[in-house]
């Protein structure tokens, strides 16, 4: 049984990595290339722009045009701020190495 399963993988093994390595080729192109944009660090000119916004949302605060926000918009900035919460988490977890608590 073994035998035949070394033989069948000794001669269709080839074959199965040319078809894993061309179906894997255009996705991991396409990994790549968002990769390159999405996980650059910001440029510094981008800083700038980054602090200007930050300060577009504390006015939005003090302005109250929080209550203006559609129910679309509103969910959408809970879900985000959810995203980010949640990936703090798995920071947490992943820096102590379990879910609950820390070895001191």
């Amino acid at each position: 049984m073994a035998q035949k399963l070394v033989q069948t993988l000794s001669t269709r093994g080839p074959q199965l990595l040319s078809a894993a390595v061309a179906y894997s080729k255009p996705r991991l192109a396409t990994f790549w290339y968002y990769a390159k944009v999405e996980l650059a660090p910001p440029t510094p000119a981008e800083i700038p722009r980054a602090i200007d916004s930050m300060k577009a949302v504390i006015r939005g605060f003090q302005t109250g045009r929080l209550a203006q926000l559609t129910v679309r918009e509103a969910v959408r900035n809970g879900l985000v701020a959810t995203e980010v919460l949640m990936w703090f988490y798995v920071g947490e977890i992943i820096g102590k190495r379990g879910l609950i608590g820390y070895n001191v």
